[in-house]
């Protein structure tokens, strides 16, 4: 991780992108204070893996069955 002031960052754009690129997080701050946060954009290419939540999850046997009338009126 690397801590830069916010006047900093404006003048070293460049340098603080390429650390980011090259996997880096970089805190902003001002007046030594955290205000943002610049971290590489995750790779959401993962596969799904089927049956990962087996057993977590319970579907009532009558889940796709006609409302009750008091509830639709």
């Amino acid at each position: 991780m690397y801590t830069v002031e916010f006047p900093e960052l404006q003048a070293d754009l460049t340098e603080l992108l390429r650390r980011v690129l090259s996997g880096e997080e970089v805190i902003i701050s001002q007046a030594g204070t955290p205000i943002a946060r610049i971290v590489p954009i995750a790779d959401r290419s993962l596969p799904r893996i089927p049956g990962l939540d087996r057993g977590k999850v319970a579907i009532s046997p009558d889940f796709d069955d006609p409302l009750p009338e008091d509830i639709l009126f």
